[in-house]
């Protein structure tokens, strides 16, 4: 029996499961490609859908929606709101005319006082001893007229029986002149001695409201001093000093001659008051003056107005507003501020949608202030539509969507002022 060569069969063995393995590898790898290749297919279609889809068009937004109001035509009341103080219609400042000690002071502070109703009394001891002295003179002065009289009488009836010489008569009555003469001049100066009784007592020289007492009881006073006793002001009526610029005067007169305002009330002008709490004082008032100079300093003209003060309310030093209708507008056309645009060169125009709802910059001209709203002299009519919301999204050119506004209408009187 030959024995196996096991050594020569090993390696052909090992030979072969390599090769098997190599095999089963490739069938493997072959296999997980072919799964693979589905998978990558759907990605790279979806990639590409992806791009088509964003090389598409961008869906249109439509109008741009922009808010408006269509201008009306109306009766507009112009005003204008001016500083003033009130001042007294009347001021009397009370001041001694003899001299002497204050017995009494007769009056409240404050209160009202009618004129001639006593207010100080003077010690007046001295003047009526004066006046009883100057009574006494005029009684001697018609004695001594009386005596001359009958002197004369005498000596006319012996000059007739030439008792007594023509000079004789001549000298009485000369005398008799003189006598007058005295007299006259002590009836004089019982006048002026019941004059000075009377000034004892100081009484109010006009009726009004009586300030406070610059003196007391026992104080002496001198005829014509520096130092009032204490002033009465006339509150009822009580005028009120405004300062209107001469410019708005001027531009005034210019609207009134071109017939674009009417007077209101004539020749004068109404007025109302604003206190300084901002109430509205309840009585109007009416201008009584108006300056004819203009003040070099401020440029202004000052107007004086009048006012039934029946209540005291207005107090002389008080700063009020007066608001002076200045005239009126029968079509007045008003553009809300807000739509109202400027340029660098301070041209003003607005943004006017059209009938095919088409965005117009108009240029226009703001005459003047008008409460919120602008008056409008040129470059619109009624009707129209004027963009006052959205203006800064739209373009002239631009397609719109209008939508009408409900804005809180202007006053139909309302302080205004020039265009700025």
């Amino acid at each position: 029996m030959i024995p196996r060569n096991t050594t020569s069969r090993r390696p052909a063995t090992a030979l072969a499961a390599s090769l098997l393995a190599a095999a089963l590898g490739s069938s493997l790898l072959a296999g997980c490609q072919k799964n693979d290749a589905p998978a990558a297919a759907p990605a790279g279609a979806a990639a590409a859908g992806g791009a088509s889809s964003a090389g598409g068009a961008k869906p249109n937004a439509g109008p741009t929606a922009v808010g408006v109001v269509v201008l009306q035509t109306g009766r507009a009341s112009l005003s204008t709101e001016l500083p003033g103080r009130v001042s007294a219609a009347r001021v009397a400042e009370v001041r001694p005319q003899v001299r002497g000690l204050i017995r009494e002071v007769s009056f409240t502070e404050g209160a009202l006082v009618r004129a001639g109703q006593p207010l100080y009394q003077i010690e007046p001891d001295s003047y009526r001893i004066a006046l009883d002295s100057a009574r006494a003179s005029v009684a001697k002065s018609q004695a001594a007229v009386e005596t001359a009289r009958l002197t004369v009488q005498r000596r006319a009836e012996l000059l007739k029986i030439e008792a007594v010489s023509q000079q004789d008569l001549q000298d009485a009555q000369a005398t008799l002149k003189q006598a007058e003469a005295d007299l006259a001049s002590a009836q004089a100066a019982q006048a002026a001695a019941q004059l000075n009784l009377s000034r004892t007592t100081v009484t109010a020289p006009i009726s009004g409201r009586v300030d406070l007492s610059a003196v007391t009881p026992g104080a002496l006073v001198t005829a014509d001093q520096t130092t009032a006793l204490t002033t009465v002001r006339q509150l009822d009526p009580i005028q009120v000093d405004i300062s209107q610029s001469s410019a708005e005067l001027l531009r005034l007169r210019r609207d009134l001659a071109a017939g674009r305002f009417q007077k209101v009330g004539g020749d004068e002008a109404r007025l109302r008051l604003l206190l300084e709490d901002g109430s509205s004082y309840p009585l109007p008032g009416r201008i009584g003056f108006s300056g004819v100079s203009v003040n070099t300093a401020t440029g202004g003209v000052t107007l004086r107005a009048r006012f039934d003060n029946p209540e005291g309310v207005l107090m002389p030093g008080m700063y009020v507003r007066a608001v002076l209708e200045t005239g009126t507008v029968e079509q007045a056309l008003q553009v809300p501020q807000q739509a109202l645009q400027r340029d660098a060169r301070g041209a003003a125009s607005v943004m006017v949608v059209d009938a095919q709802d088409k965005v117009e910059r108009r240029a226009v001209v703001a005459t003047r202030a008008f409460g919120n709203a602008w008056l409008i002299g040129e470059g619109l009519k009624a009707g129209e539509r004027v963009i006052v919301e959205g203006l800064q999204k739209v373009r002239p050119g631009d397609t719109v969507k209008p939508h009408e506004v409900d804005l809180a209408a202007p006053a139909a009187s309302a302080p205004s002022g020039p265009a700025r």
